[in-house]
């Protein structure tokens, strides 16, 4: 697959001609995914009112839902309400905690759930996560529901598997920059 660049997005050769005002959009964002590659990559934090604009680029937004996970850490509350003044319907579950000290929390099954079920009204799900453990669900929503499936993430930290059976995958580490907010104590 070849690739070339729109603007600061880098596109396959088949996607721009899929992308149209009228087409129905899910976005679905894995806060900690994010959260935890832009930490590691650039030591800053996600600026998500930007990732939000770019995943929907100009088209019908149906639904745009974070999925967040609550560890009691200070300003937790705000951060969840500033996803929600930015126009995300916020899922939020418990950090489980489990003997002996490890920890655990994620949402993959609940992206999936709520992807699946979203998808009759979709023409396009954006998935904003690099995990590769959503490649069989990127699968299931192109051949089995016919949804354009997108994938957003930092392709530093990204599956190849995941990345290749996406329909289009914006790689924002093709401009940090534009995604990331540099933290003024230089973590997040």
């Amino acid at each position: 697959m070849t690739t070339k660049r729109k603007g600061n997005r880098k596109m396959s050769d088949k996607t721009s001609e899929n992308i149209y005002r009228e087409q129905r959009v899910g976005v679905f964002v894995d806060v900690q995914n994010l959260y935890y590659s832009a930490r590691n990559i650039y030591k800053a934090k996600v600026n998500f009112k930007t990732i939000l604009k770019e995943a929907v680029r100009g088209r019908q937004l149906i639904r745009a839902i974070a999925y967040v996970i609550k560890a009691d850490v200070k300003d937790e509350s705000n951060f969840f309400e500033a996803l929600k003044s930015l126009g995300y319907e916020v899922k939020a579950k418990d950090l489980q905690v489990f003997y002996g000290g490890a920890k655990k929390g994620d949402w993959d099954i609940g992206i999936a759930m709520d992807t699946i079920e979203l998808a009759p009204k979709l023409d396009a799900v954006v998935l904003i996560s690099g995990d590769g453990d959503f490649v069989p669900l990127v699968q299931h929503l192109k051949h089995a529901v016919g949804c354009y499936m997108e994938v957003m993430a930092f392709g530093k930290s990204s599956s190849q598997k995941l990345i290749e059976q996406a329909d289009n995958f914006i790689d924002l580490d093709q401009n940090p920059k534009r995604f990331l907010i540099k933290s003024s104590k230089g973590r997040s």
